[in-house]
């Protein structure tokens, strides 16, 4: 059998958590329905015989709003992915908190039939390279689920304390989110340095990682999550192809004029890494209701420039001769 890193070679679909609308268009309760319509119509791409994807879900994470997820909820949305996954593709589930409450929703994860865990930063306090390494050492004992730590917000680690963490036998990837490639090449470096190739799979997890996974493939990060699948998948797997087949004039038409204009529109407001994929999940048919506070859901106007850019980056594949989903 497949480890689960050799099966996240290919572009990571983060999907949007859905929620009903609620009194005065605030958030309710998550809407399975419509989360399991999100998943099925991503995952149709599976059976694309030119450009096919994704790789895997990556269920109740950033993107999916982990910080506003009760136990319950959570561990409804990842049976849901895993339900329609079937086997298909990895469900890895993002976890997060302290070492205890990341065991919690550990335990639930596994339960509901996730294959691995994504470990977003520990609640609000920075820690030392020594407290880190203690506490994601304890988040792996605690279960036995493979683990990609992520580090961004609150969480950078040093070069040494990534490869001690690489020890620990069921972490076995590593994402970044910082976007320092210096950094980010020190830690490749001390990781084969003291273990060989191959040791951790590494993944750029900035926002609209598109935008910078030239410079993070230069430095030995293969994989990206395209948060951008959620409301565009034929723009995203396009790029996502052009990129590994060395098709620069797709890759630079779209980086030109959808990506780059894309990650200044997101600019706009803070949590719009989030507000505007989930604006772009509604203008692509599926009601997936508001974000929940302290998000806020984008502005009339920044969601019409995204349905510019939408429009624009299809344009760019029709010039190329590649088919949109639109």
């Amino acid at each position: 059998m497949q480890s689960l890193v050799d099966r996240l070679d290919g572009l990571l679909y983060f999907p949007v958590t859905p929620f009903a609308r609620a009194a005065a268009s605030r958030p309710g309760r998550v809407d399975l329905d419509a989360y399991r319509e999100h998943l099925r119509s991503r995952l149709a791409f599976l059976d694309a015989a030119d450009r096919p994807g994704p790789a895997a879900v990556f269920a109740c994470c950033g993107t999916g709003e982990f910080h506003s997820l009760d136990v319950e909820e959570y561990a409804e949305c990842v049976r849901a992915a895993a339900e329609v996954a079937a086997g298909r593709v990895p469900v890895v589930a993002g976890i997060g908190y302290g070492a205890g409450l990341a065991a919690t929703f550990a335990g639930a994860a596994k339960e509901a039939g996730a294959d691995g865990l994504l470990v977003m930063p520990p609640y609000l306090v920075a820690g030392s390279a020594a407290g880190l390494r203690e506490h994601y050492t304890t988040v792996a004992e605690n279960t036995d689920l493979d683990l990609i730590i992520y580090q961004r917000d609150n969480v950078t680690f040093t070069p040494d304390v990534v490869a001690d963490l690489a020890e620990v036998p069921n972490i076995v990837g590593f994402k970044d989110g910082k976007g320092d490639l210096d950094l980010m090449q020190r830690i490749v470096s001390a990781v084969r340095d003291r273990h060989g190739e191959g040791k951790l799979h590494y993944f750029n997890g900035l926002p609209t990682a598109e935008m910078s996974q030239l410079a993070y493939a230069g430095v030995g990060v293969p994989n990206y999550s395209s948060a951008v699948f959620c409301f565009v998948p034929d723009i995203a797997l396009a790029f996502y192809h052009a990129y590994r087949q060395g098709q620069t004039g797709v890759v630079n038409d779209l980086l030109d004029r959808f990506f780059r204009p894309l990650v200044e529109l997101r600019a706009k407001a803070p949590g719009y890494a989030v507000a505007l994929v989930k604006a772009g999940v509604r203008l692509d048919g599926l009601d997936a209701g508001p974000v929940r506070p302290p998000l806020t859901d984008a502005a009339p106007e920044h969601v019409e420039r995204l349905a510019e850019l939408i429009r624009e980056g299809r344009r760019v594949l029709t010039e190329h001769g590649i088919d949109t989903a639109a």
